[in-house]
């Protein structure tokens, strides 16, 4: 069983940047296609990116487009997420996942991803 184990989240003021990580341990996930997600209070939790097994299809959600960058490290079995130009509206809680076998392998929706970690806290003050 694959466990995942977020980390880098902070505070951080506007503008500023954070790279988080997601560790996974058990088994290998370089076979997988992992997703970025995030919570943000009273919020529907909301795709961020995602990346296929090999680091060669990637995908990111308009709202961070630009400024957020996915990417993986195989023999490290780990994922990251580089954050630059925080704003406050990217405060949330953010957690990684793996994709589910048999699901569409582009998929963004959260129910459709499993083994999910206990999330990072990020957090942009104004």
């Amino acid at each position: 069983q694959v466990q995942l184990v977020e980390s880098g989240g902070g505070t951080v003021q506007a503008g500023g940047s954070l790279r988080l990580s997601c560790a996974a341990s058990g088994r290998t996930i370089s076979s997988r296609t992992v997703g970025w997600f995030r919570q943000a209070p009273g919020k529907e939790q909301e795709f961020v990116a995602r990346i296929n097994d090999d680091g060669e299809n990637m995908e990111h959600a308009d709202a961070v487009k630009g400024r957020f960058t996915i990417s993986r490290d195989n023999a490290e079995n780990t994922v990251y997420l580089q954050m630059n130009s925080l704003k406050p509206e990217d405060t949330a809680v953010y957690s990684c996942a793996i994709l589910r076998y048999g699901s569409y392998r582009f998929s963004t929706r959260p129910d459709q991803y499993t083994n999910w970690g206990q999330g990072t806290q990020v957090t942009v003050s104004s």
